[in-house]
Formats: C-alpha cells, structure tokens, sequence
C-alpha cells in the first residue's frame, strides 16, 4: 500500500489539479480523458472531511477503494443524480483511491446499461469481479502514488471493450458547451440526430434522459459561480439562463437537497466535481 509521503514525488508529467500534504487530485493520461475524469488519493483526517461530507449529483459513475479497520474494500457509485452523504464512512479510513469517470465513460468498460446502477451503491465485485480484484492487487502492490496510477491507467486502457458513439460524444459535448442551457430539439439539431435516438443512448450510457443530464450540467456550472463570493444569485440566474432567481432555487434545491445559500454558507461540507464540466 502506498505511504502519504510518495505525493510529495509525483512526477512533473503528472497533472495534478490540486495537490496537499494528504491529498492529490490528478488528471489522467490523455489517452483515458474521454473516459475518466481524474484520480484521487486521499489519506483522510477530522481536519478534511466533516461527517457531513457530501458528494453533489454529478451525473458521473466513481469508483471508490478505501482502507480501514476491516481491510481493503470497494464501491461502485453509480451515475449519480442526488447528494450522497459519505463523510462518516471516509472517516473511518486511513487511505482512499477515487477514479472518476466522465459522463458516460463507465459504459464501455462494463457495457452495462447504467440505468440499472443510476444512484445505487454496490460492492465492486458484484458488478466486475475481475477489475476489482486487478485494481486492489495493484492498490496493494504499489509503493508509491505515481505507480499506482501508472498501473492502474495500464489496467483500465487493457479493460476497455468499445467505444461510445460518435453522436452521443457530440450530444454531451453541446450539452457541455451550452452549460446545461440547452434543449434537446437543440440538440438534435446539431448532431443531425433524433431526440428520440439520443435519448435512448443517454439512458443507456449515462444512466438518465438528456433533458436529466442537462439540468446536472447546469447545476454543476451554477455550484462553480457560487464557489466566487463575488457572484450574487442574480448573476447566476443570468449566466446560466434562469427566467428568475426562483426558478434557479427551485431548480438547484430539487437536484441538490438544500437551497444555493445553505451551499454557500456550509461550502466545506460538500464535494463538488470541477474537472468534467
């Protein structure tokens, strides 16, 4: 198992997006961008996480392997649509590995239509037995951060089994680019492709509807605004293209549990995901 110390030699061709004395937060090699969104390796403590830790919907399968008491164990969230509280579990560890994947980026190692695994939590093995045993073998074999990555990029280049369509990587690219602030005759439209086509590929791949992804999009990009202290409400509606402020709130406490302002004013208990959209 790797120590806490071997973050301080991740190698300079390492993106790392955030880095701390117990924590890194890396992207991925360029070839599994597509697919992943980026690494975690956390060694926890009462300072970082509150039991109240939550993980705002994303949309997005993560994999997550965590060490404690009783040993190396994995989960499997699947796409996600609602909060997940995870703070008391995440503080019974003393060593977590996260990879996330991009919207849609679970399916061509699983080809397991996500719409079964939307919000669900379950042990790895019971979805893929063999990856997970690959990646806790590697996860225990590794002396150091930068192996463990490098091994498990290895693995999971070696695991894919296809490719996702072209018009679905478009329809998520516009999704992406519009902010959420799309609909999905505009959609269609761009990607010269039905609505009614498209949306059976996002059920399948992502788990949810385009109109379901769209609104996570936006949340998501409305949650970055609100992270700036000088941005009011007003200019988030207006960015993202709310009719009005009530709207926005009603929209934001319906996906995220709470309103905008108990998320700015509790920002430290949530988790929110800032390399997929």
């Amino acid at each position: 198992m790797i120590k806490q110390s071997s973050l301080n030699t991740l190698t300079n061709n390492r993106h790392i997006l955030s880095c701390g004395t117990d924590f890194a937060y890396v992207l991925p090699d360029e070839s599994l961008r597509n697919l992943i969104s980026n690494f975690t390796i956390t060694f926890p403590n009462k300072k970082m996480i509150s039991d109240a830790y939550t993980i705002m919907p994303h949309g997005s399968v993560t994999l997550v392997f965590f060490h404690n008491i009783k040993g190396l164990q994995s989960l499997l969230f699947g796409p996600t649509t609602k909060p997940q509280k995870v703070g008391e579990t995440a503080n019974t560890c003393d060593t977590i590995f996260i990879i996330e994947f991009q919207p849609a980026g679970f399916f061509p190692f699983s080809k397991i239509n996500q719409k079964d695994l939307t919000d669900k939590i379950l042990p790895f093995s019971s979805v893929d037995a063999a990856l997970d045993q690959s990646l806790r073998n590697i996860l225990i074999a590794s002396s150091s951060a930068d192996i463990l990555l490098t091994e498990t990029e290895r693995k999971l280049m070696s695991s894919i089994q296809l490719l996702y369509p072209k018009e679905l990587a478009l329809a998520i690219k516009f999704i992406i680019q519009a902010q959420g602030s799309i609909t999905a005759s505009e959609i269609s439209d761009r990607t010269f492709y039905s609505a009614r086509h498209l949306n059976r590929l996002f059920n399948l791949y992502l788990g949810m509807s385009m109109k379901a992804f769209s609104r996570l999009v936006r949340i998501n990009k409305s949650i970055a605004l609100l992270n700036e202290s000088m941005h009011t409400l007003a200019f988030v509606c207006e960015k993202l293209e709310y009719y009005d402020t009530s709207h926005f709130v009603k929209d934001f406490k319906m996906v995220c549990g709470i309103t905008p302002q108990v998320y700015r004013s509790h920002m430290s208990d949530f988790y929110n995901e800032i390399a997929k959209y």
